[in-house]
């Protein structure tokens, strides 16, 4: 196998989403009233060239974010906690392309969530089998995901992704996980926390574990640190993901890969493991 970082543009969040207090509304409105500004960050996707097949997992953010009333402005998290930038050229299809790749060649597409910096490269994909968790499409769509933050609106029309449940079979410390491929070597993972239905995808080589994280944290320190994020509506979930996450990289080598992580790419090509030696004291 290979895996690709993908980076599809960047993006800026106000910093106390990186690692917010307070719960429900409140923790939100604390991260929107932040007046700091993260740096841009990088929205990464994943390549996966499996022996079964290519495999994608989430699909970046579209060109279109920057297009007036792309996002809609009666949000208050898309009027007040983001700055997006994303090229053309940067989208997924044209950056599949780059490495050699078709966007029709591939299988599957595995969505950590739908947020849509993870889902706005949807509409490169109609020939593939997309996968999505049914508690997150559940929470996405509709006007009540718009409310949530989700932009069912702008997915494509031929949009019915393979919705799944997850089995009752552990996966290191994980309570729920289920197979993707055949060789059992690519594994969805639940890791619920930052939305309802999140999930993170781990694929495993010889020597170490490869952990697609989504947004289950902003960065491999914020991991370590067990940070929750400033948005999750759900931090106590999103705490017990953490966890779970870090004692799997007590349990093994694993090189940590969350999407805005700046350092992923790097990570990935130097397979940089979590050092066991960087965990502070549970809190």
């Amino acid at each position: 196998m290979k895996v690709h970082a993908i980076r599809t543009g960047t993006v800026s969040v106000r910093r106390r989403q990186l690692s917010g207090t307070g719960r429900g509304q409140t923790r939100a409105a604390r991260t929107l009233m932040d007046r700091s500004w993260t740096g841009p960050l990088p929205i990464y996707a994943w390549l996966i060239e499996h022996p079964e097949g290519l495999i994608v997992v989430d699909t970046g953010e579209s060109a279109r974010v920057s297009e007036p009333g792309y996002l809609p402005r009666w949000h208050p998290y898309f009027r007040l906690g983001v700055r997006t930038s994303v090229e053309p050229a940067e989208e997924i299809g044209p950056s599949l392309a780059q490495l050699g790749f078709s966007a029709a060649d591939v299988r599957w597409v595995v969505m950590t969530h739908l947020h849509g910096d993870h889902a706005g490269g949807l509409a490169h994909f109609p020939r593939s089998e997309i996968l999505v968790c049914r508690v997150e499409y559940d929470e996405a769509r509709g006007l009540a995901g718009r409310v949530r933050g989700f932009l069912p609106q702008h997915w494509p029309p031929w949009f019915s992704p393979r919705l799944y449940d997850f089995d009752e079979r552990p996966y290191g410390p994980f309570p729920r996980s289920i197979p993707l491929t055949q060789a059992d070597d690519v594994t969805i993972v639940a890791t619920y926390g930052h939305t309802k239905g999140h999930v993170s995808v781990v694929v495993e080589e010889n020597a170490h574990s490869l952990f697609l994280a989504g947004d289950t944290s902003y960065s491999e320190g914020l991991m370590v640190e067990g940070a929750i994020d400033g948005i999750t509506s759900a931090p106590s979930t999103a705490r017990e993901t953490i966890d779970r996450v870090r004692e799997f990289t007590r349990q093994r080598p694993v090189v940590y890969l969350p999407t805005h992580d700046p350092e992923a790419g790097e990570r990935l090509r130097s397979r940089k493991t979590v050092l066991p030696t960087a965990h502070v004291a549970e809190l």
